[in-house]
């Protein structure tokens, strides 16, 4: 321990009392005293990255409590020294020779970890291109963004139009096509910047492994030195504490330095369990784009659009089927016309409507719609333009009343609940009233040729 050593124990300890234990850990606990030379405190940290916001963010500071312990201490400098990973790592004066000497007697372990960071991002899929993407209302929005986001990427004037960009929706609508397009657009277009995809769960992984090879400060580096950082399936790290913390400080750093980063989920930020409020409140920081359950002018779309790349003929009828009845998720709806157009490649006929339905018997049964009593509510409320709290209220003025006694009579219609349960969902109303409602659309709709129209669109809109 050499002069100075136990002024800058002082020094940090006092730091860390005013900044806590995170900040401490994440930023500050790798840091080195060098030397102390010619009024000059000299600062050791593992990486160019941690030079830089450790001399933005704490040197002022650093200074002041330091002449404070020491007078003669009038300037800072920070240096970059690699090794002070291994000390960093260290949990008191005790362990940091343990610490050196597993260094030196096991270089391998650091070879290793650097050449994991080189592949750090998942492979990509070909398929997954803006060329094959099919557009439609459900997507607009995020395939919109998408693209503004791959080409600012590419920009010589280097602009950030939102960030982060994030993209949420079910399983299969679309999310992670959108995510390789950006990915490949930005390859293909300018190969030099330095791109990152992978899922939340790799993320974590590689972080799990950066503290097993004592290696954190390798991490961050490269995580915080990309140009585009993409991650798929973010909530896969709700619950997971230190996960969140290292993604949020990732995430800050990126930010500051404006670099791109793109995020996928199942849900939006602010539905998302299990992750703290601050990493909610990032992650709706920029645009927020909502990839909807799919149209069936859509999947028709997209199975017209493969069914072109096949260079098979396949009959209109048998698309719109499909379009019609696979309407889970567009993986679904791919897996199903590759099932027929490898029946047709390999018996070598064409295949009729009625052994599409043989073939995928399994898919259709597991796609058979089944109307939920809020879905019937929420459908109705949307086309006679009235709120959904309507359905549930006392009001009785036939512009809020006609619509509720239609949801009754299509509840009535498609679901398999009794008069009470759908009275209950009604805002608690008697069995005698849902069966007033059904009779009197029967009636109407015998008459009312407009309100006709109506409901069957709206039977056929739930049905779809």
């Amino acid at each position: 321990m050499f002069a100075g050593s136990g002024e800058w124990a002082r020094v940090v300890g006092r730091l860390k009392e005013e900044v806590g234990e995170t900040a401490y850990r994440s930023w500050l606990k790798s840091m080195r005293l060098a030397k102390i030379e010619d009024g000059e405190g000299i600062i050791a940290v593992p990486t160019r990255f941690l030079r830089n916001w450790v001399a933005t963010h704490y040197a002022d500071r650093l200074l002041t409590l330091w002449r404070a312990e020491n007078e003669q201490v009038t300037r800072l400098a920070i240096i970059v020294e690699p090794r002070v990973a291994a000390f960093a790592q260290a949990k008191d004066d005790e362990t940091v020779a343990a610490a050196a000497s597993a260094m030196l007697a096991e270089p391998a372990a650091v070879p290793d970890i650097v050449e994991a960071a080189a592949n750090l991002s998942a492979p990509l899929d070909p398929r997954f291109t803006f060329e094959n993407f099919i557009v439609g209302k459900p997507n607009e929005l995020a395939h919109a963004a998408a693209r503004r986001v791959a080409e600012a990427c590419v920009s010589p004037v280097h602009t950030v139009p939102f960030n982060p960009l994030f993209l949420y929706g079910g399983v299969g609508l679309g999310k992670t096509h959108l995510m390789h397009a950006i990915a490949w657009h930005v390859r293909m277009q300018a190969p030099g910047r330095k791109v990152i995809y992978l899922s939340a769960e790799k993320f974590m992984y590689q972080f799990i492994r950066a503290l097993r090879f004592r290696s954190t400060m390798d991490f961050k580096d490269q995580f915080r030195s990309v140009d585009l950082l993409m991650i798929d399936d973010v909530q896969f790290i709700s619950g997971k504490d230190s996960t969140q913390e290292e993604f949020f400080h990732t995430f800050n750093a990126l930010v500051d330095q404006n670099r791109q980063i793109v995020i996928s989920a199942d849900k939006s930020p602010s539905d998302l369990a299990g992750l703290e409020e601050r990493m909610r409140s990032r992650l709706g920081w920029g645009l927020v784009a909502d990839i909807h359950p799919t149209t069936y002018e859509l999947r028709l779309g997209i199975l017209q659009s493969k069914a072109e790349q096949s260079a098979l003929r396949l009959p209109q009828k048998i698309l719109e089927f499909l379009a019609h009845k696979i309407v889970s998720n567009v993986r679904e709806l791919e897996g199903a016309l590759n099932r027929i157009i490898a029946q047709m490649q390999l018996v070598g006929r064409e295949i009729t409507l009625e052994g599409a339905q043989d073939l995928l018997h399994d898919l259709l049964r597991a796609n058979e719609r089944r109307v939920t009593i809020d879905e019937i509510q929420r459908r109705v409320a949307e086309h006679f333009t009235i709120k959904l709290a309507e359905m549930t209220s006392s009001r009785r003025a036939r512009a809020v009343a006609r619509p509720r006694q239609v949801a009754m009579y299509l509840a009535k219609q498609l679901t398999s609940r009794s008069l009470p349960e759908i009275g209950r969902k009604f805002g608690g109303r008697d069995h005698t009233t849902v069966i007033h409602a059904v009779k009197k659309i029967e009636e109407l709709i015998q008459t009312d040729s407009a309100l006709a129209e109506d409901v069957e669109l709206l039977r056929r809109m739930l049905q779809s």
